[in-house]
């Protein structure tokens, strides 16, 4: 990282505790008054327009935002970015039409799983669960480490430090007051983080002036916005499908959907939180194509911090750990509440405990030992990117498969079985090596020689696609052979 610090540790660490700190008493003083199970993980189904709306997009919106569009558009150009906001964005738009389907066919339900359940059978049942749980861990891990990182980037506090504060806090409230409390402390983090990107943005229209232009990337870097640059289509739909995959299996998404007081509000609510997720994913990933074409050398990650704190304004550091602060406690109460409902409704079925366990409990035990697995990546700095991505393949893999048999009420299990287990078969012979230069299938079992330059450098997009378009194939040749 960076050696100059932007911020002392003192002011920084300051701010750490006091941010963490009153979200951690707003979270357990709003939800003394909602006890109960149903609040814990639904609500009470009595959300209103406003609050869910903000917290959708809070729970959207991440740490991550700081970093991944300024880091895909520095190599992946303008299609990168599109591909970044549109599949953040997307879900809320599918979520229209099957969270209404979902709430009226299972009324009582609180997870996306219980709904599956009634589909398949335990197999593929267990599979689609761990999937959820391991998928929302990974992004759990990225979340802390990267607020660990961006603090530690403008101040020099140690990773550690950073870690155990944010995730002792966050643990506090949302393990007491569940979704209620997630929800609450959502639309108070929201208003900060739209109020702090706003800043952003019209600081740097004003003080990076003509560079700030798409005529300043197409005069320094103009492949980044070519239409003949083909990562601007391969990265593009590559974020596209990773991403709007992932999101659909987040469980975050699904509590909210159930959580709406009714289907008129949760329509408005996921319009809204669409059009206000897509400018702040495209705003982030602009400054990555500014970034580097005023500074081809830049560290791709840090294209944001590059412009906002080139002149080493104290401020704007305040500015920045106000920000990921309140994007990461945000993104991390959402996946504490979404796996702990899972493991409390779902893990009944897979896991042969007493009948007098309470899964309330359970769960909360079991998330405090994910924290810690948690607290140990971030505090050694560990890069969760490959992991994530070899969670967003799992996800393709499932996606298709999974929300057509909402559908279609044929699909049998072991049709969905098979899709699936050929899905991720295809994607990981084509899915890179850590240093992406070559997969199981390019490079081991073939020689790279024996493929065309565009396979051999577009693997993770190949990886993603071949993951997401094989159990299609599969259902639809078996739908076609019963025809027959």
């Amino acid at each position: 990282m960076n050696k100059i610090n932007f911020l002392n540790q003192s002011t920084s660490l300051t701010l750490i505790i006091l941010i963490s700190l009153i979200f951690m008493f707003i979270g357990l003083a709003y939800s003394k008054k909602y006890k109960g199970l149903n609040n814990y993980l639904t609500a009470n189904r009595s959300v209103g327009f406003f609050s869910l709306s903000t917290s959708l997009v809070a729970s959207a919106l991440g740490a991550w935002i700081l970093f991944g569009p300024a880091s895909a558009a520095s190599w992946g150009g303008i299609g990168s970015v599109i591909g970044y906001a549109l599949g953040t964005a997307f879900p809320m738009i599918f979520l229209i039409f099957l969270g209404k389907k979902i709430r009226s066919e299972f009324p009582q339900g609180s997870t996306l799983i219980q709904f599956l359940q009634r589909r398949f059978k335990k197999s593929l049942f267990k599979l689609i669960l761990l999937m959820c749980i391991f998928y929302m861990f990974v992004f759990f891990c990225a979340e802390v480490t990267a607020v660990a990182i961006l603090i530690n980037y403008i101040s020099g506090t140690q990773l550690w430090i950073t870690a155990l504060i944010v995730l002792l806090c966050t643990l506090t409230y949302t393990l007491y007051g569940g979704l209620r409390a997630s929800i609450f402390t959502d639309t108070i983090q929201s208003a900060i983080i739209l109020v702090l990107l706003l800043i952003s943005f019209i600081y740097l229209n004003i003080f990076v002036g003509e560079q700030f232009s798409f005529a300043f990337i197409k005069k320094e870097s103009p492949h980044l916005l070519s239409s003949s640059y083909i990562p601007n289509y391969t990265s593009g739909l590559t974020f596209f499908i990773a991403v709007a995959a992932t999101n659909l299996f987040h469980q975050g998404n699904w509590q909210r959907v159930y959580a709406a007081k009714n289907n008129q509000i949760l329509k408005k609510s996921l319009i809204v939180s669409f059009i206000i997720i897509i400018p702040i994913v495209l705003f982030m990933g602009f400054t990555g194509l500014v970034a580097v074409s005023v500074d081809p050398k830049v560290i791709p990650d840090l294209g944001f911090f590059s412009l906002l704190l080139k002149d080493q304004n104290e401020l704007f550091s305040v500015v920045i750990i106000i920000l990921g602060l309140s994007l990461t406690i945000s993104t991390v109460d959402t996946l504490i509440n979404a796996i702990s409902s899972l493991v409390i409704v779902d893990a009944k079925n897979v896991l042969n405990l007493n009948n007098k366990t309470d899964y309330l409990k359970f769960s909360k035990y079991f998330i405090i030992a994910l924290s810690f697995v948690a607290f140990i990546v971030a505090s050694k700095g560990f890069s969760v990117l490959y992991l994530f991505l070899l969670a967003d393949l799992f996800c393709c893999a499932f996606v298709l498969t999974v929300f057509y048999s909402f559908y279609n009420k044929k699909l049998n299990e072991k049709t969905a079985y098979l899709s699936i287990i050929l899905g991720l078969i295809g994607g990981f012979l084509l899915f890179p090596s850590p240093d992406f230069s070559k997969s199981l299938l390019v490079g081991k079992i073939f020689p790279i020689g024996a493929f065309s330059g565009f396979i051999s450098q577009s693997l993770l997009f190949l990886s993603f696609l071949v993951a997401t378009v094989v159990p299609a194939i599969v259902i639809m040749s078996y739908d076609s052979f019963k025809r027959r």
